[in-house]
């Protein structure tokens, strides 16, 4: 990584048609790339649009057959750091982003994670309640600042989403506990890399 800023990968769970989750996306990736402190890039779930998982061996062991995996791997292999935008449903978070989450073991270890919720009167929290244990489950450090926005459908306009001031702040502090998790958390990543080289 050297002098540079981190890389810090955002995630749009939702891949149904007409959703909503992408412009919350879109709004968080540019609250990131103002913040400065890292190099954001953006992953859209419904682009990826990984099958259910079909690989025949564990992620633990990186022995990856198919070319998707491979590819998604190293897009979270490279990043250093991650928001999950994700919506609620049925008081849990989507099967989806599970997927993409058991495709890959190590890639996720030791990186921070932030999460930014929306859905009506509970903003989405029952999913990041339950998505947090599988997170713990990766090795990876969820924020104690979040994202969660209530009755989401109000903040659309014409041009898309429009967050009030308290989601702004919500969003900055959560970059700022973001980046120094990252940095707290580099030395174990690099632990981690020495112990696999000589594997």
């Amino acid at each position: 990584m050297g002098a540079e800023n981190p890389t810090l990968l955002v995630v749009v769970a939702s891949t149904r048609p007409g959703r909503v989750g992408i412009h919350v996306g879109e709004w968080f990736r540019e609250c990131a790339r103002a913040h400065g402190g890292f190099e954001v890039q953006f992953a859209d779930l419904a682009e990826l649009a990984l099958p259910f998982m079909d690989e025949p061996h564990h992620p633990k062991q990186r022995t990856y057959t198919h070319q998707h995996t491979k590819d998604w791997s190293a897009v979270v292999d490279g990043a250093d750091a991650f928001v999950f935008v994700t919506p609620e449903y049925n008081h849990g978070y989507n099967a989806v982003l599970k997927n993409a989450l058991d495709f890959l073991h190590g890639e996720w270890a030791d990186k921070p994670v932030g999460l930014v919720s929306y859905g009506g009167v509970a903003a989405g929290t029952r999913a990041t309640q339950q998505l947090k244990p599988v997170l713990d489950a990766l090795r990876m450090a969820v924020t104690v600042e979040a994202v969660n926005i209530p009755f989401v459908a109000r903040l659309l306009g014409p041009d898309g989403f429009q967050p009030d001031d308290v989601l702004g702040a919500s969003a900055g502090a959560m970059l700022d506990e973001l980046a120094r998790l990252e940095g707290l958390l580099r030395p174990a990543r690099r632990e981690a890399d020495l112990v696999a080289a000589r594997s």
